[in-house]
């Protein structure tokens, strides 16, 4: 089993224009020698990802997926200003090499970066990595500190001081994720209007000060050190991260948290090993991230109930695509199944109220 994810042929459709990105390449980079070979990354299911091999270098090409929904979701130019103000910041990023706005290459602005090669850990822990519970435990806190970490720069100092609104954040976050499933929604998924109007009748005042938020950190964006798997060396897809209530960013990340307990429907959409013997659960991942932060958090319900509602939007979103035929990448059939599942949980998290 590999540890790291490895590129493979590209899927049909999916193709780019080798002669125009070998032509990009040496022109804005130096030393390329030889041949230059493109594959892809299969996993993922938002933005297109594919190694350029190009002589001894390893690098990654990113860009938007074709019949794109919501085009601001895949802005491909802040994605790389975050990326280069992080540089200095947060050593978790890959290094921007080269971006291009120029349509006639790929049809869309797309960027280069450096690979990162280590473990990604998917659905399950891997068995090489033997880890015990306590080995688990402590994985987990390493990675929520590193995401607590982002929240804690003072994006002022490096520049990014325009990049989000913060004022207002939560409100604009609520109203617009509600008006994107609105506009994605199909005839076989849910309406969702319990949970829109209990969101927008129940939000919080916003956590100060405001943070960059990732707005996607979870177990396959997170890449680990093959000599010290406890070791993160690299956080990856920056499509949507802003400046925000970093609440939301930990809501967005605990959307995907599947612990031992819940509902098998929800069991079936795990990502991550959020069920492993010494997994945190939810609630023991808000009160590390009190312990880090210094701030009491209440009403978490709140912030896990958007977290779930988002992440239902974006799994409608790309569905979208899948039933207007704008893909044929089968791995989006079914995936009005995880829509339903997900806008059921935000709804018992409306009743219940619990995290």
């Amino acid at each position: 089993m590999e540890l790291s994810d490895e590129a493979s042929d590209i899927r049909k459709g999916e193709e780019l224009p080798q002669n125009k990105i070998e032509a990009f390449i040496r022109e804005n980079m130096e030393g390329i020698a030889g041949p230059i070979v493109i594959r892809q990354f299969p996993s993922g299911h938002s933005n297109l990802t594919y190694l350029i091999l190009a002589g001894n270098r390893e690098m990654v090409l990113r860009c938007p997926p074709h019949g794109t929904k919501a085009r601001t979701a895949h802005d491909m130019g802040r994605e790389y200003r975050i990326l280069t103000a992080l540089q200095t910041a947060y050593p978790y990023c890959p290094k921007p090499l080269a971006y291009s706005e120029d349509k006639r290459i790929l049809g869309s602005p797309f960027y280069l970066m450096e690979r990162l090669k280590g473990i990604i850990i998917r659905r399950d822990l891997p068995g090489q990595l033997a880890l015990t519970p306590a080995d688990t435990t402590r994985l987990f806190e390493n990675i929520l500190k590193v995401q607590y970490q982002l929240h804690a720069i003072d994006f002022e100092k490096i520049g990014l001081e325009t990049f989000g609104k913060p004022d207002g954040y939560v409100t604009r976050q609520v109203d617009g994720w509600s008006r994107r499933y609105r506009a994605a929604r199909t005839p076989d998924v849910p309406d969702g209007k319990k949970v829109m109007d209990w969101l927008s009748d129940n939000m919080p005042q916003e956590a100060h000060p405001p943070a960059i938020l990732h707005n996607d950190f979870k177990f396959d964006n997170v890449i680990l050190d093959p000599e010290n798997p406890f070791t993160v060396i690299g956080v990856l897809d920056w499509e949507m991260a802003t400046i925000g209530d970093p609440l939301m960013d930990l809501g967005a990340t605990l959307g995907y948290w599947v612990q031992k307990g819940d509902p098998k429907e929800m069991q079936a959409l795990r990502m991550g090993p959020t069920n492993a013997p010494g997994a945190l659960t939810r609630k023991e991942m808000v009160c590390r991230y009190e312990q880090f932060s210094g701030r009491k958090i209440e009403n978490f319900n709140f912030y896990y109930c958007f977290g779930v509602f988002r992440l239902a939007t974006i799994v409608q979103q790309i569905y979208y695509r899948y039933f207007h035929g704008q893909t044929a990448d089968k791995r989006f059939k079914n995936l009005a199944f995880s829509v339903n599942t997900l806008i059921n949980t935000a709804e018992r998290i409306v009743k219940e109220g619990d995290v």
